[in-house]
């Protein structure tokens, strides 16, 4: 591997890559430290080092780059254009008009474009929720007079709103110019940058056998994690595919048999994504209401992360994305149309619908597992912290989360942003007949 870095690294093109999307992650993070305008350090950290707003911060952090515990301009990271993501992925089934226009010539570039445009009043709504939110988690306001003086309050929305678009921009320049697909990148730095100081956090706030219990517990979580999501990122299910002979002039094409393979994860990290912006919602939407029991619960609820009721919405959120995420990809790709004109069939399956419909049933019956799989990993932490309940009392909750140093679902996205770069490497190396990354 080390040789084909340095092969990578002889040629110009991919060497550009590879240094673009270096400088493009560090001009980020750099951003990541400029606070916004108004920003009363000792009230943020204060709110920071709250046990209540940890989980909240956490899932704000990832999507973000660790930009929220600086309240950077970029504090609301890409999380406004997840959610343009998920309302579009949501129309488009569902509104004849938008479907035809995904599959006009430039269809896709289209529904990109309005994803944007939905983006900018996403990140303006995500600014106010996100600074009301902390204000009544941390009792403190963390930018005081937002709200009250007009031309704070509408610099700071634009300044936030500015930093998504950034951020997004700075996401497409990778995947345009570097290598990877440059959101999962951009988010991929700042788990891996925030890594480190939350680990340091781990240890500060135990002592004894509670520290040498979350010692072995992040390195069992590690291990074990990383290893389970390769064997179900790389897991596939083969469908048998033949191929009729043809005969073309005076030659004979076609005879050969191949097979679909379908992943028993299909969409990756996608679903929890999706599903971390979504659980952060009710929260953001509370913020914009008048203050009362019921508001100030679900934001303490959503907020602080934890409870039955939250880990069990996050399950089923994370199952329910998993599942019509691949069920989009599955339509979207139009496998029985593309054997039928390649004069592909399944044997014992007519072609047309019924190939379809057979992919589509086993592609629900394999994706159970990865949607379960990715259950599992989302509520992970709540797994732990019954443990840590269990095993060391109550006083244990408000101690750092072994399983939060780095998440499941942050190993998950670490593991797929390093698979997916080192297979686009690889193809770049092997175009130019060097021996690739995976054997």
């Amino acid at each position: 591997m080390l040789q084909a870095l340095r092969n990578a690294f002889r040629i110009p093109e991919v060497r550009n890559k590879l240094i673009f999307t270096g400088l493009v992650i560090l001009v980020y993070r750099f951003i990541a430290h400029v606070p916004v305008l108004g920003v009363d350090k000792s009230a943020l950290t204060s709110l920071l080092n709250s046990s209540q707003a940890g989980g909240l911060v956490g899932v704000l952090n990832l999507l973000s780059g660790g930009a929220v515990s600086n309240f950077s301009i970029i504090a609301n990271g890409v999380y406004p254009y997840i959610t343009a993501s998920i309302i579009f992925q949501l129309l488009v089934p569902a509104i004849p008009a938008l479907e035809a226009i995904q599959r006009e010539p430039g269809g896709q570039e289209k529904i990109q474009r309005y994803t944007y445009y939905l983006a900018i009043p996403m990140a303006m709504l995500q600014s106010v929720a996100q600074i009301n939110i902390f204000n009544l988690l941390g009792g403190v306001p963390i930018i005081p007079g937002f709200g009250s003086e007009w031309l704070l309050t509408l610099t700071v929305i634009a300044s936030m709103t500015a930093g998504t678009m950034l951020a997004i921009w700075m996401g497409e320049l990778i995947t345009q110019d570097g290598l990877g697909n440059g959101i999962s990148i951009i988010i991929f730095a700042g788990i891996v940058a925030t890594a480190p100081t939350s680990f340091l956090q781990l240890m500060q706030n135990t002592t004894g056998a509670y520290r040498l219990y979350n010692i072995v517990m992040f390195i069992l979580i590690t291990l074990i994690s990383l290893v389970v999501i390769i064997l179900i990122q790389e897991g596939v299910r083969r469908i048998p595919v033949n191929y009729g002979k043809r005969v073309r002039g005076q030659k004979m094409y076609g005879g050969q048999s191949s097979y679909i393979p379908l992943k028993i994860n299909p969409v990756g990290m996608i679903p929890l994504i999706f599903a971390q912006s979504m659980i952060t919602f009710p929260a953001i939407l509370v913020s914009l209401l008048p203050a009362n029991d019921f508001t100030r619960g679900l934001t303490r609820t959503f907020g602080d992360q934890s409870g039955f009721w939250y880990w069990l919405i996050f399950f089923t959120l994370t199952v329910a994305f998993t599942f019509f995420y691949s069920d989009v990809m599955v339509q979207q790709q139009n496998l029985s149309e593309n054997l039928q004109r390649q004069g592909g069939f399944i044997p014992g399956i007519r072609p047309g619908k019924r190939t379809q419909d057979y992919i589509q049933k086993v592609t629900r019956r394999v994706t159970v597992v990865g949607a379960v799989f990715l259950g599992v990993i989302a509520i992970l932490p709540g797994v732990v912290g019954g443990l840590n309940s269990l095993f060391f009392g109550l006083q244990a909750v408000a101690g750092v989360n072994a399983a939060q140093v780095v998440t499941g679902s942050g190993l998950i996205i670490v593991v797929g942003v390093v698979i997916d770069t080192l297979r686009q490497l690889e193809a770049q190396m092997v175009m130019r007949n060097y021996d690739g990354f995976m054997r």
